[in-house]
């Protein structure tokens, strides 16, 4: 036991220092992200209530922060998964096209159900939130599970690819936020079911592309892809919906 846990340890230790600069990417993306949060705790720390309730938004994003260090670094050692790999940039603007087309999609459906009015958070404060809960996202609904199914996994069913038990895990990861979606907008009890349906169905869609893109390319596109989704229905329709729908 104990050995098997220092083969993983020095495999660790072996992987951060031959991808130093995949560290240093999510580092740095961390950064901004905590400063993001810094800046929104001591000017509107209400924004993260909804989400958070009364726990500190700054020990949540610097736990979520170390937890998907630590998993990312467990992910590089294994080679299952990439933080960063600066030959996928290209590959950026299909992403963020597909990002764009599901938006609009939402920004569409919402013109016939109309959410709430509050349902996000106000321009200018959304351009520092949403790529902090992006990030968060991410850790939570992405990397944690996704790394737990697969290590699970792959110890109790030795004789499954890693690409198989690759496919499961995506599948059986993209169902957990649509869940949580559609069971919150179930408790408000004021939407028809096909639109609980459909937004259940289509954010399945968005993680289970995200984790394709995840799989294939790197972290950074994933959460890019997010970012972009969230820039045209949090941010911009966000801010303009509250002149056109109310």
């Amino acid at each position: 036991m104990f050995d098997s846990i220092s083969s993983s340890l020095e495999k660790v230790f072996e992987s951060f220092s031959a991808e130093r600069f995949q560290y240093l990417v999510y580092l740095g993306v961390s950064l901004v992200v905590f400063c993001f949060t810094i800046v929104l705790n001591f000017s509107e720390r209400q924004v993260f209530q909804r989400f958070l309730g009364s726990i500190n938004p700054l020990a949540v994003i610097l736990a979520a922060i170390v937890v998907g260090f630590i998993l990312q670094s467990f992910l590089l050692s294994k080679k299952w998964f990439v933080i960063f790999d600066i030959e996928n940039l290209p590959g950026l603007i299909r992403f963020s096209g597909l990002a764009a087309l599901l938006a609009v999609i939402m920004i569409i459906v919402d013109t016939r159900i109309i959410f709430p009015a509050d349902i996000n958070i106000l321009f200018p404060q959304s351009l520092l939130f949403y790529p902090v809960i992006a990030f968060f996202v991410e850790i939570l609904f992405h990397v944690f599970p996704l790394t737990l199914l697969i290590a699970v996994i792959s110890s109790i069913l030795k004789n499954l690819n890693l690409n198989t038990i690759s496919w499961i895990s995506i599948f059986i990861v993209s169902i957990a936020e649509p869940i949580y979606h559609m069971m919150d907008m179930a408790s408000s009890k004021r939407f028809p079911i096909w639109a609980m349906v459909y937004v259940g169905l289509h954010i399945f869609l968005i993680n289970f592309f995200q984790l394709l893109i995840f799989k294939k390319y790197d972290f950074i596109a994933m959460y890019t892809f997010r970012l972009v989704y969230y820039l045209f229905w949090h941010i911009g329709w966000g801010y303009l919906r509250l002149f056109l729908l109310f």
